[in-house]
C-alpha cells in the first residue's frame, strides 16, 4: 500500500492540501469552490461527474455553464496532474482547543531546560538535512518512546524551553523548528505530545504546534491568529 503523503485541512472557508512529496513540503488552498470539487473526488466520485455536478450547480445559480465547467476543468487537470486528489482529509475538529502562550517569566527544570537544547538541535539538522516526509517519520519514530501524556504545565515549559534555547540560536527559528523540537524535547523526557501542521483560511496562513488533549501550547500573544485547522498530525504511537 501506498503511503499517504498528500493531507488537507479542510474547513467551511475551503481546503488547504500540503504535499511531502515535494522536499519542504509544498502548501495548496482551494477556495470554496474548488474545495467543493476537491471533496466530491476524494469521496468516490468520478472526476467528470464531479464537474458535470459543479457546472448543474453553479447554472442554477444563473452562472454561465460554459465558463463553470472551463474553470472547473482547469482546475480538476492540474489537481489530477499534480496528485492532489489523493490527499487525506483530517478529521474534523470537535472541539476548539484552548491556545496557551509562552510565559518568558518562566524557568523550565535543569533537565527541561537540556531537553529544550536538544529538541531544538535535533529539528534544525533534520529540517535543513532531510526532507519533510523524512522528517514526519522521524517525528514517528521519536513518539514511540516510552511516556505519558504530557499535562498542559509539563507542555508549556517544554516550549518555554525551546523558546530559551532558541535565543541562544544564530539563526532564525520559526513556528515548524520551534514545535518539532518541543515535541522531541517532550519525548526525551518521558512525555507525549502531538505535533501538528495546520492551516487557517481568513487571512490564509500556515502554521505548525504542539497540543495536548485540550490545548495548543507555545504561541505568542499577538503571534497568530486562529482558529487553524490540522492538516497532519504526529503523535505517540505506544
Amino acid at each position: 500500500m501506498t503511503a499517504v503523503r498528500v493531507f488537507a485541512a479542510d474547513a467551511g472557508d475551503g481546503v488547504a492540501l500540503i504535499d511531502l512529496r515535494t522536499t519542504r513540503g509544498k502548501w495548496r488552498f482551494l477556495d470554496p469552490v474548488g474545495a467543493g470539487l476537491w471533496r466530491k473526488v476524494v469521496s468516490g466520485t468520478p472526476r467528470e461527474q464531479a464537474v458535470d455536478e459543479m457546472v448543474a450547480c453553479w447554472a442554477q445559480r444563473g452562472i454561465d455553464p460554459d465558463r463553470v465547467r472551463a474553470d472547473m476543468k482547469a482546475l480538476a487537470d492540474q489537481l489530477d496532474a499534480e496528485g492532489l486528489f489523493t490527499a487525506a482529509p483530517h478529521p474534523p475538529t470537535i472541539k476548539i482547543a484552548e491556545v496557551r502562550y509562552v510565559d518568558a517569566v518562566s524557568r523550565p527544570r535543569p533537565g527541561v531546560r537540556a531537553a529544550g537544547h536538544v529538541g531544538l538541535g535535533a529539528a534544525l539538522v533534520l529540517l535543513r538535512c532531510l526532507p519533510v516526509r523524512l522528517v514526519v517519520r522521524a517525528a514517528r519514530l521519536a513518539g514511540r518512546l516510552p511516556g505519558r501524556a504530557a499535562s498542559s504545565e509539563e507542555a508549556d515549559a517544554l516550549c518555554s524551553a525551546v523558546r530559551r534555547a532558541a535565543g541562544w540560536w544564530p539563526g532564525r527559528a520559526a513556528c515548524l523548528e520551534e514545535s518539532l523540537a518541543a515535541y522531541l524535547a517532550a519525548a526525551l523526557t518521558g512525555r507525549r505530545v502531538t505535533w501538528v501542521l495546520g492551516a487557517r483560511f481568513a487571512p490564509q496562513g500556515t502554521h505548525a504546534w504542539i497540543a495536548t488533549a485540550d490545548a495548543v501550547h507555545g504561541q505568542e500573544l499577538a503571534d497568530r491568529v486562529w482558529p487553524y485547522r490540522a492538516a497532519l498530525t504526529v503523535e505517540s504511537s505506544n
